[in-house]
């Protein structure tokens, strides 16, 4: 798998892995867990599906019949014990449930639970992005610069789309607060805060869906720098020069990357 595949999975399970935990809601919505984004992160790692009675297990196997086994159900409660054990807590019969010491286990997980709820959806979220080679060299941003500006060229919105979200991952830039937002245009940044307090933003790459343009604006706004604001705005249409236009923006992505990069070894 390559270092684009790696960073787009990542990107992937992210993103449902975010779905699922907006999918509990408030505790008292009474919101199911969305099981369809659940199997779909499961199907991701290295768990095997089963059904037990009237349970959906995905189990992991570590040694003397002991396994990690979730059951998808809407605690999403995932244990260190037997499938057996499972089977006899979450899913008992009237004869096993008659036995006091099953009726203690049935009563009180806590002494196999490992977690349960948004817990465990990190703790697979986290484990399958452990699995991930997103090691990178210089040749492999140059793969993604080199596919962002092909796309451009060719007015593949999406494939511009994708080279910018790839860069955003690596970047730690995200969409920006609905002040700077224009419609039809993708615009993305990087989110400081400063000792004061202030939460500033900048640079930021826009990306116009309708014209299949891309500018860089190099400059850091907060949310009362009016002027600022009403700058990049003329900088998205065409008013006011960017700091950079077209293919030298996805240049300026991969020098930032790779400057990150240098800067955390």
């Amino acid at each position: 798998m390559s270092f684009k595949e790696s960073l787009l999975n990542k990107i992937r399970i992210d993103k449902m892995a975010q779905k699922a935990l907006e999918s509990f809601g408030a505790p008292e919505s009474g919101s199911k867990i969305d099981k369809g984004i659940m199997r779909g992160i499961l199907a991701m790692s290295t768990y095997h599906s089963r059904r037990e009675r009237d349970l959906e297990l995905f189990t992991q196997y570590i040694e003397n019949n002991i396994q990690k086994i979730l059951v998808l159900d809407n605690e999403l409660p995932l244990y260190n014990t037997t499938v057996e054990d499972v089977v006899l807590r979450k899913s008992p019969t009237l004869k096993e449930m008659l036995s006091i010491r099953n009726a203690r286990k049935i009563l009180n997980d806590t002494d196999v639970l490992i977690c349960k709820k948004g817990d465990s959806v990190k703790f697979f979220q986290n484990e399958i992005i452990a699995m991930l080679d997103l090691y990178f060299e210089k040749s492999d941003l140059q793969e993604i610069e080199k596919d962002g500006i092909a796309s451009l060229e060719r007015g593949y919105a999406d494939g511009v789309a994708e080279t910018l979200e790839l860069f955003s991952e690596l970047l730690g830039f995200s969409p920006l607060p609905k002040d700077f937002m224009i419609s039809n245009n993708m615009i993305i940044g990087q989110t400081d805060t400063e000792k004061s307090g202030e939460t500033r933003f900048g640079p930021f790459f826009i990306y116009s869906i309708i014209h299949n343009t891309i500018k860089l604006f190099d400059e850091k706004i907060g949310i009362l720098d009016k002027d600022k604001i009403e700058l990049l705005h003329m900088t998205a249409s065409g008013k006011a020069k960017a700091s950079r236009e077209g293919p030298a923006v996805f240049q300026y992505l991969t020098d930032a990357a790779l400057s990150k990069k240098k800067n955390q070894t």
